[in-house]
């Protein structure tokens, strides 16, 4: 029979398709196997109607046949088979989908059975197999008919269709395997290992039986006897066929059938993780969009965190075939850390499982999941406080992402997750800080450091902790930012210790203040030109119980954020510093000091005025800029 030429459209397709749409070879396997898998699909919802099919459910299978001298790969299934007519059709005219126009015909019949669920198409996906494969050839016959089809074709210069002699209904794909390159080794597609690897990524979870011969080493005995009378034993090689995909995966049994203990054993397994997860959200939906879901949420961070491996992994899967190994549609960054697996038959593809036609069943699906995750997180935040604490422990600076991310958008659905620490052993959430404020109390209270000793230690929390109100302290340059997104917590205001105006002076004690800094003015402008260009502004300050001196800010950028700043990505960004304003306690002996000495020996002020703000910084977690300096001005005072 004379070659036959695809198309225009489609030839164009198929060059495309072979050398670009696809991003890594190997899932041709997966897509013939899932046609596999349809054409199966097909004949065993007839052989509910129809006995003269004459099988039963379980005699439904897939083989894999491997020929290394021949250089073939042949898929072998028991369906329901094509006639001329269908592989024209079909094989003919790229993208051309029998299993979309079979489903449309059922459900014009308005058929209803699990068993009607089709996933593959001979279409794109089937032309895959011409990215390993220099030649393809399908022998199959179809149900009710008595003759075959043999299609052959060795890529874009055309086909031939003719009539064949087949003993059974179904399809056999036979691939021939392309000649090693120096940039591909096409031969390892015909290793045992390799394609039972493949089947186990990307179709475990087919509900057939995929099965291949299989090579193992067998002790047996010889006959003879050893010197003390025991048995001889020698060995050798057998070859037994078995059943390499488990068929039916954990997620999609029910409850009853698969416990939590089950599912967490499966998790640690698959992800080699060494604790159980914090928390296991299990989803069974119906609905406009149907879904089974798995998902959990780690017991640590994966130690692989320089590789970018430490961020989880939902895997997608339609109908138990892989789609995506790594969906980061499902859910935003802030729960970027959950790993498991979503299985949806209702997902919308084309390019034959490659991409996803639309992402609004995604979506849907995504925004259900979180609100399942968040629930998850609050009932563990609940009741189990130190377990949490663990996970924000790891975490925690996912949520902070979130919450910062896109202006403040997600920071109503999230911020009831964030914890911040009151003290060096107790945690609490906004809510649970600002229910415990005395009437009296008018603002949240923070301050912030790089380690929390340092941010209980700083003086200005002294003040705030006399009037018996309690502060919660920043360790992080993010945390500040999460603050700053927030705005408020129950229409209270947060408020800085370092910075802002704590709000316990009366009008009377400003003005006092406002007097007595003009009355001090030459002594303080005296402070600042003693420690030079990198001190803004003197001032009194009243927020210091019992410490000399305190290290402030003034603007937009604080200790904390230049801290962050540094490590940036550019120097711009490196150099960014914090406006240092150095606060003075009137009531402490150092400034009596300080002002007898102004009057008495103006260089032994300004050493004094020197060592009062290299201990302001070092208070404040600031390294000293120049420490012989303070050395000596410390030691000028002997």
């Amino acid at each position: 029979m004379a070659k036959k030429q695809f198309k225009a459209e489609s030839k164009r397709l198929l060059d495309l398709m072979i050398n670009s749409i696809y991003t890594n070879k190997e899932i041709f396997l997966r897509e013939i196997i899932s046609n596999a898998s349809d054409a199966i699909d097909k004949l065993c919802y007839l052989s509910l109607t129809d006995d003269s099919v004459g099988l039963s459910r379980s005699d439904f299978a897939i083989d894999i046949l491997l020929d290394k001298n021949a250089r073939t790969i042949t898929v072998r299934d028991n369906g329901i088979g094509m006639s001329m007519a269908e592989a024209e059709q079909n094989l003919g005219v790229i993208a051309k989908s029998g299993s979309y126009q079979f489903k449309g015909e059922m459900d014009g019949e308005k058929a209803e059975s699990e068993d009607l669920s089709i996933i593959g198409q001979f279409g794109v996906g089937f032309y895959s197999a011409f990215m390993v494969s220099d030649e393809v050839t399908v022998i199959s016959r179809k149900f009710g008919e008595s003759e075959g089809v043999r299609w052959n074709s060795k890529g874009a210069d055309g086909y031939t269709v003719t009539a064949c002699e087949k003993e059974s209904v179904g399809t056999d794909v036979i691939m021939h395997i392309k000649e090693d390159t120096e940039d591909e080794i096409y031969g390892s597609y015909l290793e045992v290992w390799k394609i039972k690897a493949l089947v186990k990524k990307y179709s475990d979870y087919v509900r057939w039986p995929i099965r291949m011969d299989i090579e193992h080493q067998e002790r047996f005995e010889t006959g003879e006897k050893n010197d003390d009378g025991s048995p001889k034993y020698e060995y050798r090689m057998v070859t037994e066929n078995e059943t390499v995909n488990s068929m039916i995966p954990i997620w999609q049994r029910s409850k009853s059938e698969v416990t939590d203990e089950d599912c967490i054993a499966w998790y640690k397994e698959k992800n080699r993780d060494r604790k159980d997860p914090v928390a296991l959200v299990r989803v069974n939906a119906e609905g406009a969009v149907s879904y089974k879901a798995m998902l959990f949420v780690p017991g640590e961070q994966n130690e692989n965190v320089f590789t970018g491996d430490n961020k989880g992994a939902i895997t997608l899967y339609s109908n138990g075939v892989m789609i995506m190994e790594k969906c980061d549609k499902l859910v935003h960054e802030y729960f970027g850390f959950v790993k498991g697996v979503v299985d949806s038959p209702d997902l919308s593809l084309n390019i034959s499982r490659e991409l996803l036609q639309h992402d609004r069943q995604l979506r849907i699906i995504g925004q259900n999941l979180e609100k399942r995750i968040k629930s998850e997180l609050e009932k563990l935040l609940r009741d189990d406080r130190p377990k949490y604490q663990e996970f924000f422990k790891n975490f925690g600076v996912d949520i902070k992402c979130g919450i910062c991310d896109e202006y403040g958008r997600w920071k109503d659905f999230l911020k009831d997750l964030l914890i911040f620490w009151t003290g060096e052993d107790s945690q609490v959430t906004l809510k649970e800080y600002v229910d415990a404020m005395p009437e009296s109390q008018k603002a949240i209270y923070y301050a912030s450091a790089d380690t929390l000793k340092r941010a209980i230690s700083l003086p200005q929390c002294e003040e705030v902790r006399k009037r018996g109100f309690s502060l919660i302290y920043l360790t992080s340059p993010l945390d500040e930012m999460v603050l700053s997104a927030l705005g408020d917590q129950d229409g209270k205001r947060f408020c800085n210790v370092v910075t802002d105006d704590l709000g316990f002076d009366t009008d009377e004690e400003k003005k006092a203040a406002e007097e007595r800094d003009i009355e001090n003015r030459e002594l303080l402008d005296f402070v600042k030109e003693s420690v030079g260009e990198g001190l803004s502004k003197v001032k009194l300050s009243n927020k210091l119980a019992s410490r000399p001196c305190a290290l402030t800010t003034e603007g937009g950028v604080t200790l904390e954020m230049e801290r962050y700043f540094r490590y940036g990505p550019s120097e711009e960004m490196r150099t960014v510093r914090a406006t240092r304003v150095l606060e003075l306690n009137p009531e402490h002996p150092a400034f009596s000091a300080l002002q007898s000495a102004f009057t008495d020996n103006r260089d032994k002020a300004a050493h004094l005025a020197q060592v009062l703000y290299a201990l302001a910084e070092l208070s404040a977690g600031v390294e000293v800029e120049d420490p012989a300096a303070f050395t000596d001005a410390v030691t000028e005072l002997f």
